[in-house]
């Protein structure tokens, strides 16, 4: 026959209630926490879940900084081809002017001179930086993506294009071949301009070049419209990105939040079942000495 000592029922009742204590504390780290999950042994697949989707999430934040970044770049090389676009429009009406047979000399010379200024412009901005960066040159580290000289000397890599990464397996470029957008050599729109002021100081026609200038002029548009065509993918991805980014916070929240009214009423509960247990625990236990002593 098992016997039942006064203190087996201590240690049952010492049990139950550290079980309650702990069940009540839980609660009240839940609703105060506002979290589900204290510690992983809260819930393994929860965490596991959360561990995932956090990467996610900080995927996301990476590829939001990329998208930022590529934006400023081709903004960047949008103004820098804006301002280069009307700057051959300039160098054009003076090849025009300059073919007028009643201009003397002394007004050549005046247009030469407006020649080689929208020539040093256009050199500037073929080696527009962003953040210490040529937007002209791709990877190189050359100071400048053009040296200047007769014709200016491309300092840029065939193939070192800047790329942002937009997501798992997709990428943009985010710079512009100066090669291809200048030209290179003696069929550089620099050479060009060179020759209309040339032909200019010498009393010549530079009519003639117009062709010249405006095969130059077509590849700074091209290179404005591809620029422009990049832009927009940027505008569309950083669209999609925003949605994920909320998607995957819902996600987040439905893994590790507490549903603020069940964790009250929770909370509430516990409470009652403990403070019930104190109750009873404390009627059930038999006397002790000391209470035949008061």
């Amino acid at each position: 026959m098992l016997r039942v000592t006064n203190q087996t029922m201590m240690m049952a009742a010492e049990r139950s209630l550290g079980a309650g204590q702990a069940r009540l504390a839980a609660a009240q780290e839940r609703a105060s926490s506002g979290s589900r999950i204290a510690r992983p042994s809260d819930d393994p697949l929860g965490t596991a879940d959360a561990l995932r989707v956090h990467g996610e999430i900080a995927a996301a934040a990476q590829y939001k900084r990329n998208i930022d970044n590529g934006t400023a770049w081709l903004t960047t090389l949008d103004s820098a081809l804006g301002g280069a676009t009307a700057l051959l429009r300039r160098a054009r009406d003076l090849a025009v002017q300059g073919g007028n047979g009643a201009l003397n000399q002394d007004g050549k010379n005046a247009l030469a001179d407006q020649v080689d200024a929208v020539r040093k412009d256009l050199l500037a901005a073929a080696n527009t930086q962003y953040l210490g960066r040529n937007v002209f040159a791709g990877t190189p580290d050359a100071p400048a993506a053009f040296t200047d000289g007769a014709p200016p000397v491309f300092n840029g890599a065939p193939g070192g294009s800047v790329q942002r990464r937009l997501g798992p397996d997709r990428s943009v470029r985010v710079d512009a071949d100066g090669a291809a957008v200048f030209g290179t050599g003696a069929a550089s729109v620099f050479s060009v301009l060179d020759g209309i002021a040339a032909d200019l100081r010498g009393g010549g026609d530079p009519t003639s070049r117009l062709q010249a200038l405006d095969g130059g002029f077509r590849a700074v548009v091209s290179g404005r419209a591809d620029v422009g065509t990049r832009l927009a993918q940027l505008e569309r991805a950083g669209s999609d990105l925003m949605t994920q980014q909320t998607a995957l916070e819902a996600q987040r929240s439905g893994i590790e939040d507490v549903d603020l009214g069940k964790a009250a009423l929770d909370l509430q509960l516990q409470q009652t079942a403990y403070q019930a247990a104190l109750a009873v625990t404390a009627r059930t236990l038999p006397p002790s000495l000391m209470d035949f002593l008061k």
